[in-house]
């Protein structure tokens, strides 16, 4: 298994992408959660670099009739681990990438302020890879030695931050696995 490490805010061996949506932490100290999300564009289509247009704001709204609902909004995530196990970094992990939205956890609210977005290509209802698995393991190894305050008790899916209103990483992510192999 690939070991990664983090320097500046940026996984070593991550493809470095553009993304303008992001911005500071109110406490660039306080990063103390790492949440799993999972997107696939369009909707259950693998590959194709939709997602990374989509976090560069450059997403046609024309090349897909889901894209026109879509194409105008600014989202991000810090990482995206595509269904091959190639890891991607939209956003620098010091920064503030918008992948929750309305959230909370122990009480506080928008949790993009103290958390680590990872969006796994896929949905809620497809097995993830055994790549994806593979690199999220060594990714998130990094990510708990680089950031103490996030232990596997704060470790997230999107889902559990903002119940009701998401649902992913979904009932197809393995969560034994991965917080065993942790």
């Amino acid at each position: 298994m690939a070991q990664y490490s983090i320097v500046g805010g940026w996984i070593d061996q991550a493809e470095r992408c553009s993304c303008p949506n992001f911005g500071e932490r109110p406490n660039p100290q306080d990063i103390s959660l790492l949440v799993i999300h999972n997107i696939s564009l369009p909707p259950g289509e693998y590959g194709g670099g939709w997602i990374d247009r989509f976090f560069a704001n450059k997403l046609d709204p024309a090349a897909h009739p889901y894209f026109s609902d879509i194409a105008n909004l600014q989202v991000s995530s810090h990482l995206l681990i595509e269904r091959t196990g190639v890891i991607k970094q939209f956003v620098n992990l010091e920064q503030r990438a918008w992948h929750a939205g309305r959230s909370e956890f122990n009480g506080r609210e928008e949790c993009n302020d103290f958390s680590i977005g990872i969006e796994l290509e896929g949905t809620d209802d497809t097995p993830y890879t055994d790549a994806q698995y593979q690199t999220l393991i060594a990714v998130t190894q990094a990510i708990l030695t680089c950031y103490p305050a996030i232990d596997k008790s704060r470790i997230l899916g999107h889902s559990d931050i903002a119940p009701g209103r998401k649902t992913d990483p979904g009932p197809s992510f393995d969560w034994s696995r991965y917080k065993i192999a942790l």
